[in-house]
C-alpha cells in the first residue's frame, strides 16, 4: 500500500477487507436472515463525486445537530498533477452488521437490530449514555447526540423516509446515483444484482461483525484496509 493510500485511510482502524468478484452468493446465504428481509446499501466509488448532498440530506431529515454526523464522506488524497487533479471518496457510516458489537454490549437494550429491517438502530429513551457502544464499535462510527444525550447512528432513516416508503435520504439526494439501498435477503433486488456483478468489498469483515455496507473500489483491485 502506498503512503497516500495510508494516509487516506488513516482514522478509519486497522484490519481486512474481503475483495469478492464473480457471484458471492454463498456469503449472502450464510449472513443472518431476519424475517427475509435485511437491508443494506452499496456505495459505488466509482461514481461518488464528494458533492456531499447525502450529508446534507440526512441532516435535514433526520434534524442531526451541528458538531455531529451520522454519515460522512472522507476525501482521499489528490490523485496527479495540476491541473489535472482527481480524488476518490469513502463512505464512512454505520455498517448495519448482522453481528452487531454495539448491540452485543449494551447493558440496557437500548442497541438493538430491528426484526422487520436488520436495521442496527437505538431506542433513545433506554439509554443511559454509558458509551459503551461507541468504544465497542470497530467503524467508530457512533456519537452521542448533544441534545437527547443518548447514542446515535446512520438508521439508514429508519423512523424518517423509510416510515414513509421512501428510501433513505442520502439516497435520493446522490446526483450521480452512487448509492444503492435495498433487500440483500432477495436476490432479485437491485442492491444484490449490483453485488453479484460488480467487483465490491466490504471493510473489517476478520472481525466476524458481518457488515451490511458494501462499497465498489474506485479502481479495479483496490481495497481500503
Amino acid at each position: 500500500m502506498s503512503c497516500s493510500r495510508r494516509n487516506f485511510v488513516s482514522g478509519m482502524g486497522a484490519g481486512a477487507l474481503i475483495l469478492m468478484t464473480g457471484k458471492p452468493t454463498q456469503s449472502l446465504a450464510q449472513t443472518l436472515t431476519i424475517n427475509e428481509v435485511r437491508y443494506g446499501m452499496l456505495h459505488d466509488e466509482k461514481l461518488c463525486i464528494g458533492c456531499t448532498a447525502c450529508m446534507d440530506a440526512c441532516r435535514e431529515v433526520n434534524n442531526v445537530p451541528e458538531g455531529v454526523s451520522r454519515l460522512e464522506i472522507i476525501r482521499g488524497e489528490p490523485q496527479g498533477e495540476f491541473p489535472d487533479v482527481t480524488y476518490e471518496f469513502y463512505r464512512h457510516s454505520c455498517q448495519h452488521c448482522s453481528n452487531a458489537p454495539c448491540v452485543h454490549v449494551c447493558p440496557t437494550g437500548a442497541s438493538f437490530i430491528d426484526e422487520a429491517t436488520g436495521i442496527v438502530d437505538v431506542h433513545p429513551e433506554l439509554c443511559v449514555g454509558c458509551q459503551y457502544c461507541i468504544a465497542v464499535c470497530p467503524y467508530r462510527v457512533r456519537f452521542i447526540h448533544p441534545k437527547t444525550k443518548a447514542a446515535d447512528k446512520c438508521n439508514f432513516c429508519r423512523d424518517t423516509n423509510l416510515a414513509k416508503g421512501r428510501l433513505p435520504a442520502c439516497v435520493e439526494a446522490c446526483p450521480t446515483k452512487a448509492l444503492t439501498f435495498g433487500n440483500l435477503d432477495d436476490p432479485n433486488s437491485e442492491i444484490s444484482r449490483q453485488i453479484r456483478e460488480k467487483q465490491v468489498y466490504q471493510t473489517k469483515v476478520e472481525l466476524g461483525t458481518k457488515p451490511n455496507l458494501y462499497h465498489v473500489p474506485a479502481k479495479v483491485g483496490e481495497i481500503r484496509r
